[in-house]
């Protein structure tokens, strides 16, 4: 082996971002990306009561606090695993 020679990237620019420049959260301090109500489906006589509400319930849970949305999405999915066993039943 001669001299000093490392293996890695050539010398000279990085890719990547330019130093001092990362990501972060959105400008406005909110997220941009909250789901709405769930879209509308009809009057469907394959719907459950208990789903619906569950799914409801989700989408209410996108405006508390991230401690509260545990809670809510753990209540949903209790509704549903027991919703889903008593039909499996049927």
């Amino acid at each position: 082996m001669t001299g000093d020679v490392r293996p890695g990237p050539p010398p000279g620019a990085r890719p990547g971002p330019a130093p001092g420049i990362r990501p972060g959260p959105p400008a406005s301090g909110s997220f941009a990306a909250r789901p709405g109500p769930p879209p509308e489906l009809g009057d469907d006589e394959a719907r459950h009561p208990a789903v619906d509400a569950a799914v409801q319930a989700m989408a209410n849970a996108a405006t508390l606090a991230p401690a509260d949305q545990i809670a809510q999405y753990e209540a949903a999915y209790e509704t549903l695993r027991e919703t889903l066993a008593t039909i499996d039943q049927t």
